[in-house]
């Protein structure tokens, strides 16, 4: 279900008859009452299909942007619906608040990362837990803001809810449209079928009780008459989230309330929004018993004010109720001052009053720039305003950084949840809790799984054994390294907190971009992919053998991969002293060894009898490159290795894109489908390749903050894996088959390198490492075969394999179009890349 419709049972053509958001379509009142009577049903056929995460971050993230365009067709509908001169405002302050970047902050801060896997807490044990929706979140709107609501909602699909509003009978359809908006951007209708937002009044009871009663959490946004009026209708065992009227209040020590700088903050916040949000100050507290200071301050401050704009609150207009307490409390100060208890300053319009008073007890403002002015010694603030804990909020300070420190921890005792410089009382960041609670920890529960240790300890996350991910469709034009590179100088530099260089095995190395919250999920990610592969965090002892230095990822990732995992740790990295290095594995027990292929290769025969001696070594993991079926044969027979396995695969840019699975031989690998989805496409053609084909692996990542990278074509060639692994997991998987440029065009022919190395191996006897190198002669192009030279190398039986089982070469050399050679070369004579210490697979000199 996507967009909105009209629904077809309409009472009549008022403006107001189809006045319900429901599930994606717009309904009447009759409809509605009948849906409601069903609405328990509806509720458990929503749940059925958990919420992604990312659909509801992708969704947002998109009508920010919507939002944020005054120009954009969604920005225009939108402030249609609401009071033209506040319009602009709400829209532009949802657009900021719902863009991605402030929405995974608060996911992270509030509920932490992934948390809606089920997920090892501690790699260590088999026991996994998440944050599981509550279920069916009832909302009862404010009337006095419009963003309210609709945020209210979004936080609610943040923590994986349906949902169901109640708005007052007297307000705009302005939060039915934008849940319209939003459900639009959701092509699976996931989104839509978990709104439902009502426009009715208080007084239809019969409607509250219906929308409550299959409720697991009712979140009401008003005071205590609101809290009242909905919590006979609570269900027993239901939470009751209370979103009520607070009061706040400002504090000013000696050193500040003769600061012109702090006079002026504390006017902006008394004027801004006139007093009508929570955060406003109702009063202003002085670390002073002296009456003369006080009043003084309170003189000050009414000058503050009398410079301030006019408020848009006229006596006289519109609301008498309003009237009669502005004017009734300001009388009542007036008459204290005869005894000598209070001074008053106000407008002569009436539009702003400042009431000094000596008495320190909590007294609430009538609003509207009215604001009393209190002395409080520090000594006396527990006393005086715990009374009142359960309505206060926000506290703005000014004094030194120790005033700070230590009034902050004392108006915390005294029950103020939130501390503030002065003038900065409205401000809010992402994530920030709200009258001390984190809403999604309210509208979520704490789930959790202990599972037999023996059979669970290669499953990192238990939902891959129970259901598929599904993420975005991806669209968009299909992107090569150049367009990263391109885009790379869009990334805003909030964005760009780390940087990394590729290993630059085909060609000049490139810069990659990384925020530290997607670093920090990624190396989550391919701790849990280690896991599945066969590391156990409880007791191997791992040697980390990655190269180091000049920008290069792989030594600092898997230290990072460490350090999630918990897992013991040598960082050495890789170096030159092969001998010093063994001695370091040897020393400290190590069992398990993190690196390179060749490097690993080489240290491994460098101290090949000195490792076979220790005999400690069971588990090698490997990244960038790639054992032959030879080089695995030997690791496990002459070394001992138990466990032969690739660390990860991915890409500097895109970081950890797949894992194998204790059951992955080979290149197979299975997709991590919470952070990236895979398409296979056409080597010559942008089509999808039939299933199973081989095509260039096509990767779009979901989890990147400030960068757009899908349908990213990595350089690599690989087919899809159908059916269902052994292990369990329900992640894709797909099965490596070499890089693009391995397959060379050579004297009319394409060449595969992968099948030198194939027949270096068997038939040709050769367990090294394999290099190809293109040049020409005068008379024709030359492929010559670098292969590390052993005792027993054999440059014909090599030569005679390549030539009698690659018949597209045999032809090419018979046809006098090629010459073949083999060279038997030390390791160190093989071409690396310096930074990363892959060998350079192909060097193609022909140019």
């Amino acid at each position: 279900m996507t967009g909105s419709t009209i629904d077809d049972t309409m009472d009549d053509d008022a403006p107001f008859t189809a006045p319900h958001y429901w599930q994606g379509s717009f309904i009447s009142d009759r409809e509605a009452a009948r849906r409601l009577r069903d609405w328990p049903a509806a509720v458990e056929a929503a749940l059925a299909v958990p919420l992604e995460t990312e659909t509801v971050l992708g969704a947002c993230d998109a009508l920010a942007q919507s939002l944020l365009d005054p120009e954009h067709p969604v920005h225009v509908r939108l402030v249609a619906h609401l009071p033209e001169n506040e319009g602009p405002a709400v829209v532009a302050e949802l657009g900021h608040a719902l863009r991605r970047r402030e929405l995974t902050r608060k996911l992270r801060r509030e509920l932490g990362p992934a948390p809606d896997r089920l997920n090892r807490p501690d790699p260590r044990e088999s026991v996994y837990e998440a944050w599981a929706p509550v279920g069916l979140v009832a909302h009862i709107a404010p009337g006095n803001s419009a963003s309210v609501a609709p945020l209210s909602i979004v936080e609610g699909l943040l923590a994986g809810n349906v949902n169901i509003l109640k708005t007052s009978s007297a307000d705009n359809l302005f939060t039915q449209h934008l849940m319209t908006e939003l459900a639009a951007l959701d092509p699976g209708g996931m989104l839509a079928e978990r709104v439902v937002v009502l426009r009715f009044p208080s007084s239809r009871q019969e409607w509250v009780r219906l929308m409550c009663a299959p409720a697991d959490a009712v979140a009401v946004w008003g005071g205590e008459e609101a809290v009242e009026g909905i919590a006979p209708h609570v269900p027993k065992g239901c939470r009751l989230v209370e979103w009520g009227h607070r009061i706040s209040l400002a504090y000013l020590t000696a050193d500040a309330w003769s600061d012109p700088a702090a006079l002026e903050g504390v006017a902006d916040d008394v004027c801004r929004y006139e007093q009508q949000a929570c955060s406003s100050p109702q009063v202003v507290y002085l670390d002073t018993e002296d009456a003369s200071e006080l009043f003084a301050f309170a003189e000050r401050l009414a000058d503050a004010l009398a410079c301030r704009p006019p408020s848009d609150i006229v006596l006289g207009e519109a609301d008498p109720e309003r009237d009669a307490e502005l004017t009734t409390t300001e009388l009542v100060a007036r008459l204290e001052e005869h005894l000598g208890l209070t001074r008053v300053f106000a407008a002569r319009d009436a539009s702003w009053r400042v009431m000094a008073d000596t008495r320190s007890v909590l007294t609430a403002s009538p609003l509207h720039r009215s604001v009393w002015v209190k002395p409080l010694p520090r000594e006396r603030i527990v006393t005086t305003l715990r009374p009142m804990r359960r309505y206060l909020q926000t506290a703005a300070v000014a004094g030194s950084r120790t005033d700070l420190a230590e009034l902050s921890r004392t108006l915390f005792a005294a029950g103020v949840t939130r501390v503030t410089p002065i003038g900065a009382m409205h401000a809010s960041y992402a994530g920030e809790p709200h009258d001390g609670v984190y809403a999604l920890q309210r509208y979520s529960r704490r789930v959790s799984v202990q599972a037999d240790a023996s059979l669970f300890a290669t499953s990192a996350c238990l939902d891959d054994l129970a259901r598929p991910v599904r993420l975005p469709v991806p669209s968009g034009p299909l992107l090569g390294k150049d367009d990263v590179r391109e885009r790379n100088s869009w990334v805003a530099l909030a964005d760009a907190e780390l940087y990394f260089h590729s290993g630059g095995s085909t060609g000049k190395p490139t810069l990659s971009l990384f925020s530290y919250e997607d670093y920090d999920t990624q190396m989550r990610a391919a701790a849990r992919g280690l896991l599945a592969a066969g590391y156990d965090p409880a007791s191997d002892r791992t040697a980390n053998l990655f190269y180091c230095g000049g920008m290069y990822g792989g030594f600092i990732s898997f230290f990072s991969v460490l350090e999630r995992l918990g897992g013991v740790q040598l960082p050495l990295a890789a170096g030159t002293d092969h001998r010093a290095t063994a001695r370091t594995l040897i020393d400290h027990g190590a069992d398990t060894l993190f690196g390179m292929p060749s490097y690993l290769w080489q240290l491994l025969h460098a101290e090949g009898e000195a490792l076979r001696a220790y005999g400690g070594l069971r588990k090698i993991f490997y990244g960038g490159e790639h054992f032959t079926s030879e080089q695995r044969r030997v690791l496990r027979e002459e070394f001992g290795a138990q466990v032969v396995r690739s660390i990860t695969y991915g890409s500097t840019d895109l970081g950890p894109l797949g894992y194998q699975c204790v059951y992955g031989e080979g290149g197979v690998h299975h997709l991590h489908a919470d952070l990236h989805s895979l398409e296979v496409i056409d080597a010559a053609e942008d089509r999808p390749v039939p299933p199973g084909a081989t095509g260039r692996l096509v990767f779009s990542t979901h989890a990147r903050r400030g960068q757009d990278l899908g349908r990213y074509v990595i350089g690599d060639l690989g087919r899809e894996v159908p059916g269902r692994c052994p292990c369990g997991s329900l992640a894709p998987r797909f099965e490596l088959l070499g890089r693009v440029g391995d397959v060379m065009r050579v004297a009319t022919y394409f060449l595969d390198r992968r099948r030198f190395v194939s027949l270096a191996g068997e038939p040709g006897g050769h367990r090294g490492e394999v290099q190809i190198l293109l040049d020409r002669t005068p008379a024709r192009e030359r492929l010559t075969v670098r292969v590390e030279r052993a005792d027993d190398t054999d440059r014909a039986r090599l030569r005679e394999a390549f030539l009698s089982g690659y018949p597209e070469l045999r032809r090419a050399v018979e046809e006098e179009l090629l010459e073949l050679a083999v060279e038997a070369v030390d390791s160190a004579a093989l071409e690396r890349v310096p930074s990363s210490g892959k060998l350079r697979a192909v060097i193609d000199a022909r140019e």
